[in-house]
């Protein structure tokens, strides 16, 4: 008769694996120049396609949120930066829940911001936040008193003198309020 080898239990562990041998890739010497840097992932798009952008202070993550906007919607994005900072000279800009913001100082060692935009999806809302002060008045009201919005919609002509008009004032009127 055959000799049977015994069956191992159910509960037995499996055997471990073998040690996996991995090759290092060397470190480059110090000074020598650095490869091109990968290119950046696209920015997530949230609802309405408006660019998910981490919270940050400067020109920088404004920029990323312009260069995320889709379609024609950044050129708008674009043409409001533009004015923007012609119209309020020194501006200071931030990205603030997924939206650029734009200030002056508010003489107190911050800044008073006035003015911001946001994607929607068939329009890029302009928000000015101390807009029932500005005259002629920004077209769009808010459930808040001091809140005037301009919507932008695609194949409209913004008034571009009017809006550098509209920023000059809502900047001085921060300024003032701090």
């Amino acid at each position: 008769m055959a000799k049977q080898t015994p069956k191992s239990p159910a509960n037995a562990a499996p055997k471990p694996a073998p040690p996996r041998i991995t090759a290092k890739t060397p470190k480059p010497p110090k000074g020598a120049s650095k490869p091109p840097a990968r290119q950046r992932a696209k920015a997530t798009l949230l609802s309405g396609g408006n660019p998910q952008i981490a919270k940050a202070d400067g020109d920088a993550p404004v920029q990323a949120y312009i260069a995320a906007m889709p379609g024609w919607k950044r050129d708008v994005g674009r043409r409001l930066d533009e004015i923007i900072v012609r119209a309020a000279p020194g501006v200071h800009k931030a990205v603030k829940w997924n939206s650029p913001f734009y200030g002056v100082d508010d003489g107190e060692g911050g800044v008073a911001w006035f003015l911001s935009f946001h994607c929607f999806t068939k329009y890029v809302k302009v928000a000015f936040f101390r807009g029932s002060s500005l005259r002629p008045l920004p077209p769009g009201a808010s459930k808040q008193k001091a809140v005037r919005y301009l919507d932008i919609h695609d194949g409209d002509d913004l008034n571009e003198k009017r809006f550098a008009d509209w920023v000059r004032q809502a900047s001085r009127v921060a300024s003032e309020q701090g």
